[in-house]
């Protein structure tokens, strides 16, 4: 059945990857979008009678109104993503991820749905064991992850509503990001051959950009089943230390060098296990392994080669 979406931030990493598949699986999409980092990563779909782009800022009640009483669902991707970049703008990251998602909340009817990403960020540095599931104790470390946990815990409110907490998201899209791990990991290989790792024993999940636009997809299919839920979304064959992403890469770049650092720390101390188990309850499935992410970055780098396809 065909459905009227709006995606937020529609026009970046994840919804670049996203609203094509919207649009492909028969649904009408509006984008909303800044476009703050000037770029032009939905004009591949501008050709779709079911596509319409809005630009405009999520935080001003007379853009989104209008917008959100058009639509039967809602998926906010609109944020200031990363806790680099919400470091940068303290202020822009509570009136982006929290006060603009608490406005569209106020704004929604019973009836429309939430389909709303957010962060396994938040289990900070894991239980004792470290493993991590939707149960387990929330301990945000950055300012990104603890917006991302305070407005989870109003999202959760609404019956109508699904949380998915993303692994860490790899892989190329339209509106690329270098600076995700993997993405970083993998471009520096290709471009420094080294990386120095601290703390390199450090352990967090992964997750395909398409998987993540896929479990989208999937909610959207089985919402009855799956709604009022908070879901982990990632590979759980992925659950690797930095140390082990920098062993899958060496695979397929045999010339990159990676070592210990004997001093420091990693200012990002997340270090976590995390079950997948309840999504994959579902009958969801991950269609791209880590190593299938690695090899698409090798292709993709060879036409990237400069930083302005990061957050900061």
């Amino acid at each position: 059945m065909s459905r009227n979406i709006l995606v937020t931030g529609g026009a970046g990493y994840l919804g670049s990857t996203m609203v094509p598949d919207l649009l492909n699986a028969g649904h009408k999409v509006t984008v909303l979008d800044n476009f703050m980092y000037k770029q032009a990563s939905l004009n591949h779909v501008c050709h779709d009678p079911n596509f319409r782009v809005v630009k405009g800022d999520i935080r001003i009640e007379s853009t989104v109104a209008p917008l959100i009483s058009q639509a039967d669902i809602i998926i906010p991707l609109a944020a200031l993503v990363g806790a680099p970049l919400c470091s940068l703008d303290p202020v822009g990251a509570t009136t982006i991820n929290h006060d603009a998602i608490t406005l569209m909340l106020k704004l929604l009817s019973k009836q429309q749905i939430v389909l709303m990403p957010t962060t396994n960020s938040a289990y900070g540095t894991g239980d004792e064991n470290n493993f991590c599931t939707e149960e387990s104790p929330l301990r945000p470390i950055s300012l990104y992850a603890k917006e991302k946990v305070g407005i989870e815990k109003e999202l959760m409110q609404r019956e109508n509503a699904i949380s998915f907490r993303l692994a860490t998201v790899f892989g190329m899209s339209p509106r690329m990001r270098i600076d995700l791990l993997v993405n970083d990991f993998t471009y520096r290989a290709i471009h420094d051959r080294f990386v120095v790792l601290f703390e390199s024993s450090f352990k967090r999940n992964y997750v395909h950009v398409r998987d993540v636009s896929s479990v989208f997809q999937h909610a959207i299919a089985n919402y009855d089943k799956m709604k009022s839920q908070i879901y982990n979304v990632g590979l759980s064959d992925a659950n690797v230390s930095k140390k082990e992403l920098c062993e899958k890469i060496q695979i397929q770049v045999p010339d990159f060098t990676f070592i210990d650092a004997p001093i420091g720390k990693d200012p990002d101390q997340r270090n976590y296990i995390v079950s997948n188990a309840k999504i994959e309850a579902t009958a969801f499935q991950t269609a791209f392994s880590l190593d299938d992410g690695i090899s698409e970055l090798i292709k993709g780098y060879a036409m990237l080669k400069n930083t302005c396809h990061g957050n900061v």
